[in-house]
């Protein structure tokens, strides 16, 4: 008996062959592929630059609230003599920005699937150079 006797052919191809595994990969790869392209525009999969880019964004939101609070609140700070009220002044100017923070909404579009981040700058376009067509033109003689 021969080879292909004993095992298998699927066109010419042995069955178990390299080729076969190679395009059995190929064929699951695609099929990934294709699943994960869904999942984009079925809007269950984002794409990574747009999380780290919603992060920073809050995370950049945070830090200047944050950092603003101080000289928001010094002066009434300055004019009380009481802990209690200081402590009072202190929560509501932390709930105030809290809350300024949960309203925040990072500027993404979640059915953008060039996974592309937008960005808030809109981006000039330079117009076209204009090229010298043909050939070049004759100079005077001096």
């Amino acid at each position: 008996m021969t080879m292909n006797a004993r095992r298998g052919t699927t066109g010419g191809v042995l069955i178990g062959s390299d080729y076969d595994a190679a395009r059995t990969r190929k064929m699951n790869a695609d099929a990934e592929i294709s699943e994960m392209e869904l999942a984009k525009i079925r809007q269950q999969l984002c794409m990574t630059e747009h999380v780290v880019k919603a992060w920073t964004d809050v995370l950049n939101a945070c830090r200047a609230k944050f950092l603003s609070m101080p000289s928001k609140i010094a002066p009434l700070l300055a004019q009380e003599d009481d802990a209690g009220a200081v402590k009072d002044l202190l929560e509501s100017s932390i709930y105030e920005v809290l809350a300024e923070l949960s309203n925040y909404d990072p500027q993404i579009d979640p059915t953008s699937t060039t996974g592309a981040v937008e960005s808030e700058e809109p981006k000039e376009e330079k117009p076209a150079e204009k090229r010298a067509r043909g050939r070049p033109k004759k100079t005077e003689r001096i």
